[in-house]
């Protein structure tokens, strides 16, 4: 596995816990939440990205 897409997999898994985490905190912040989706979201489509591009042969 490329290491850049292994390392964007583990930022996602991450950023899902912290979602949860944040989600499930009482008084948890709404502003927070949001923001760790878009990021999750960001992470996500990048990884889609990189996963459709062809592989070049060395």
């Amino acid at each position: 596995m490329n290491p850049h897409i292994f390392h964007l997999t583990a930022l996602h898994r991450r950023l899902d816990e912290a979602v949860r985490r944040e989600a499930r905190r009482r008084g948890g912040d709404p502003f927070r939440v949001l923001r760790l989706k878009k990021l999750k979201l960001a992470v996500k489509d990048r990884l889609a990205s990189l996963m459709r591009r062809p592989v070049r042969a060395r």
